[in-house]
């Protein structure tokens, strides 16, 4: 009977024990899942003030130089180069005979055709006279007519071919590349030399979609090179292209004076300065305000230290300004520094 009490004691104590434990885990539980009163935290960020300025334009481009006119000289009929009166390097004129192809056969050919023309001429006035007295039909003298006709076009067609034999320069300039020597049989066709036109020159180069809405056609460039450092080469836009390539870029021509005393040849390395100022005051940001790119930008601005991110549209970039076209108004400020931590209607503290 003893036994059976100290039993159910200890029974009793477990128990005890057991509800204790499970009691403290409770209230340590109910500790963890109770909400965490979170205090508002305040993000650091650096700011600017939306401002106007003088729009300036500034576009620094490199191409190379291509001659203004580039033209081959052919032979237009095939025989052996009798004469080839130039050498590389030589300054030719339009018009110029540079080659004279083996004239013999031509001659011998035109000789042919104007002896036949003048049998002709006789025979066409004799049945003339003849169909006068009756004695000749008026188709015997319209069939003559016609072949004196023909023979007059061949006599002409033989003169053609003996000028043709003189190869000419399309273009004035500098013989570049020469192609055959004296002697040599050459074909219809076949090039005889290379002529560049370097009194003026031409650049081409790509801008982007943002660049090239702000030139225009006919304006004024500046063209250096480090060829001859500290000269400048005036430069006017002749073309820019209506259609972006595969990149989105637009090819824009450049025509540039050259000069005899410092004269640019045809492959040189320069750079295209379209930079110039406009009397036109815009609203400008930092470049580091925006949070996306310029295609699709925006910016947080700061109102009673809390921010709220905004949709902009931008122009033109200078000196590390952009233009802001539409979005936001003089005096608005944004941040510039510490957006990646940053959501709209996040509590900011401004750092200096």
């Amino acid at each position: 009977m003893k036994t059976k009490y100290i039993v159910s004691i200890v029974v009793v104590v477990i128990i005890a024990l057991i509800v204790y434990k499970l009691s403290v885990n409770k209230k340590k539980l109910d500790e963890k899942n109770k909400p965490v009163q979170v205090t508002n935290v305040r993000i650091p960020v650096k700011v600017a003030s939306v401002k106007e300025q003088l729009l300036e334009i500034s576009i620094l481009k490199t191409g190379n130089l291509a001659p203004f006119k580039e033209a081959k000289a052919l032979a237009v009929t095939g025989g052996i180069l009798q004469q080839l009166r130039f050498d590389l390097g030589d300054q030719v004129k339009q018009g110029q005979v540079l080659a004279i192809t083996d004239t013999r056969a031509m001659q011998l050919e035109l000789q042919k055709a104007q002896s036949n023309a003048a049998k002709l001429r006789n025979d066409l006035n004799t049945y003339t006279e003849l169909l006068q007295g009756k004695a000749a039909t008026q188709e015997k003298v319209n069939d003559l007519r016609q072949q004196y006709l023909d023979a007059v076009n061949q006599v002409n067609q033989s003169r053609k071919n003996l000028g043709d034999a003189a190869i000419k320069a399309p273009t004035s300039g500098i013989i570049s590349a020469k192609a055959v020597e004296q002697g040599v049989f050459v074909n219809a066709g076949a090039e005889i030399a290379t002529i560049v036109n370097l009194s003026r020159a031409k650049v081409q180069v790509n801008l982007t979609e943002a660049e090239v809405y702000q030139i225009n056609q006919g304006q004024k460039v500046k063209i250096t090179t480090d060829v001859y450092p500290g000269k400048v080469f005036n430069g006017t836009v002749s073309f820019i292209s209506p259609q972006a390539d595969q990149t989105h870029n637009y090819m824009v021509e450049i025509m540039v004076d050259n000069t005899q005393k410092s004269i640019l040849r045809s492959g040189t390395f320069v750079y295209a300065d379209f930079s110039k100022k406009t009397h036109q005051q815009v609203i400008v940001i930092p470049r580091e305000a925006l949070t996306e790119s310029v295609k699709s930008a925006s910016v947080y601005v700061v109102q009673n230290d809390v921010v709220h991110q905004k949709t902009i549209q931008t122009g033109a970039e200078m000196s590390g300004m952009i233009q802001v076209i539409s979005g936001l108004n003089v005096g608005d400020v944004v941040v510039t520094s510490g957006q990646i931590n940053l959501k709209d209607g996040s509590q900011v503290s401004i750092s200096k």
